[in-house]
């Protein structure tokens, strides 16, 4: 299964901070156990890069992406590490450019009109809107909408439990990434039911979000 595809399925997707390949495998496991097959490790800690080897050398059914990745370098060593896809928090034109020569999936982010027109023009339809609810939330994305018809989103930043529903109805909005499956205190303390729990509990929320949509069509 491509990584879209994935996305598409479980319409939620983990944003970890780890520290060790042990922080990691403790939240890969628990998603696994929810039937979640992808995450995102961010480039926040020193520890970043040998999470994402270890995981794809030891799980390889996981796909795992390398998130806030601000420099080409970064972009390199989850490259070398077997990132499966790239997540920046803006967008960069030069590092489009070496993800496409690379072969790497890369999910700009983008906050304006503006920078969905760029993003577009680099054939970039997939898009990771953030911080989502700093910029507007659901109501920007509504607004974008019928604006960028084949834009599609990944709203991250403040999603939580309480409003995944609102983002995931919305038909522009592919899947949402949140840091609230990847509780650093859960994680740390190696509460791997726990943590699978709060996947269940989002997947869950992803079933409503889709029939609710369905009943307003």
């Amino acid at each position: 299964m491509g990584i879209l595809n994935m996305m598409e399925k479980v319409r939620v997707i983990p944003v970890a901070v780890v520290e060790s390949p042990a922080e990691a495998c403790v939240l890969a496991d628990a998603m696994q156990d929810a039937g979640i097959l992808i995450l995102e490790i961010t480039f926040r800690t020193p520890g970043a890069v040998e999470a994402i080897r270890h995981l794809r050398e030891t799980r390889p059914e996981m796909m795992v992406g390398a998130g806030t990745i601000l420099t080409l370098v970064q972009a390199e060593q989850a490259l070398h590490a077997g990132a499966c896809f790239m997540v920046s928090p803006g967008l960069d034109e030069e590092m489009v450019a070496w993800c496409r020569s690379a072969g790497i999936p890369l999910i700009p982010g983008v906050a304006t009109p503006s920078e969905v027109m760029a993003a577009l023009r680099h054939g970039l339809h997939v898009l990771k809107f953030f911080p989502a609810e700093a910029m507007g939330g659901v109501n920007t994305l509504k607004a974008l909408a019928p604006v960028f018809p084949h834009a599609r989103f990944i709203p991250t930043g403040g999603i939580h439990a309480g409003n995944l529903v609102d983002y995931l109805r919305l038909p522009n909005v592919i899947a949402c990434g949140g840091t609230w499956l990847a509780d650093r205190r859960l994680i740390r303390e190696g509460r791997r039911e726990d943590l699978a729990r709060l996947a269940r509990e989002a997947r869950a929320l992803a079933e409503q979000a889709k029939g609710s949509a369905a009943s307003s069509e």
